[in-house]
């Protein structure tokens, strides 16, 4: 196998590793206001994410880094397309990250809400960004000869891309939603869990439409792909698993449709990085858009180094907070 496409494998493995532990935070951040209740009760949502949300953005930033070093073509070419889009994406990250921050510095109860509404919006635009722009990649957009895109901001607008992003919203709120079920305790723990059943119902049926209009870009046909077939089965479990007493697997399994839907994504545009809607003959695949030898076997060995120790630290850091999170007792008069 060559090195260009051992780096599109790993840049898809990043980007699923993305949505999969980031996926929750943003599922969380979209429902703290309806599950939490009070204002201890959203306080209690936002902290099972609190030692995780900032680590798991990392995959985000390590994601971008490697399109822009194992495929420099590729990142120049998305990048530039995407570029208000991208600004969008970075006012909802900082937002969203700010909001955390700031959030409980004062009892002011107009400052905790607006930045409760920072968090929730930014939580969804997040994800609905990035879906729409990994629809686009794989539905086509206007690219040129040389590889640049010659269309303008609603061009990126594409049916197949908003549906991806819808998707992705939907599938990360029922990860945050069996997440929270798994974190939380009492009253806030089964409001997630009829949350999760609820919002189950809905992400099976737009994943499945997903997965008919997926076939319809790629020229499938009428098969479903077995990535596809995994990843509804895994949302179906999800939805039957929540609100069961199953917190742990409900939460692999709404994880692991995530994974399948990014990864399906990604199958399906090999050989491609980017697709031309202008011309076939015109898009950037793994040959064409790829770095020299010598940067893609110096990043090799750097990945193989480092990538094991990221992992082991994020499988501690699970495992040091894996205790549920409870509201504190309130004192009786």
């Amino acid at each position: 196998m060559q090195l260009h496409t051992i780096w599109f494998i790993v840049i898809s493995v990043l980007w699923v590793g993305f949505f999969v532990l980031e996926g929750f935070d943003f599922g969380v951040g979209m429902l703290h206001r309806f599950i939490g209740g009070s204002g201890i009760g959203r306080r209690v949502c936002i902290n099972t994410i609190g030692p995780w949300w900032d680590g798991n953005e990392v995959w985000l930033i390590v994601a971008g880094a490697a399109m822009f070093a194992a495929f420099p073509g590729w990142y120049a070419t998305m990048f530039s397309a995407l570029y208000l889009a991208l600004v969008v994406l970075l006012v909802a990250l900082f937002g969203r990250g700010v909001s955390f921050e700031w959030g409980g510095k004062r009892d002011d109860p107009r400052w905790v809400n607006g930045w409760s509404w920072a968090l929730t919006i930014g939580s969804l635009l997040i994800p609905l960004l990035v879906g729409v722009a990994l629809g686009d990649l794989l539905h086509g957009l206007p690219i040129d000869s040389r590889h640049e895109f010659t269309g303008n901001f609603l061009s990126l607008l594409t049916g197949y891309g908003l549906m991806t992003g819808v998707t992705m919203v939907v599938l990360c709120l029922l990860h945050g939603a069996t997440f929270l079920s798994l974190k939380t305790t009492d009253e806030i723990r089964d409001r997630a869990g009829a949350a999760a059943r609820g919002i189950g119902v809905l992400a099976i049926v737009v994943n499945i439409a997903w997965c008919i209009w997926t076939l319809v870009v790629i020229g499938g046909g009428t098969v479903p792909q077995p990535t596809q077939i995994f990843g509804v089965i895994a949302v179906i479990f999800a939805q039957r698993l929540a609100g069961t007493g199953n917190d742990g697997w409900a939460f692999v399994a709404s994880g692991f449709g995530i994974a399948a839907a990014i990864g399906q994504i990604f199958i399906a545009l090999y050989p491609n990085v980017m697709v031309s809607s202008t011309n076939h003959a015109y898009n950037l695949t793994v040959n064409n858009a790829a770095a020299g030898h010598y940067g893609l076997v110096v990043m090799t060995v750097v990945a193989v180094l480092f990538f094991p120790l990221v992992l082991l630290y994020q499988g501690w850091s699970f495992h040091v907070f894996r205790r549920r999170v409870s509201a504190p007792p309130t004192s009786s008069g």
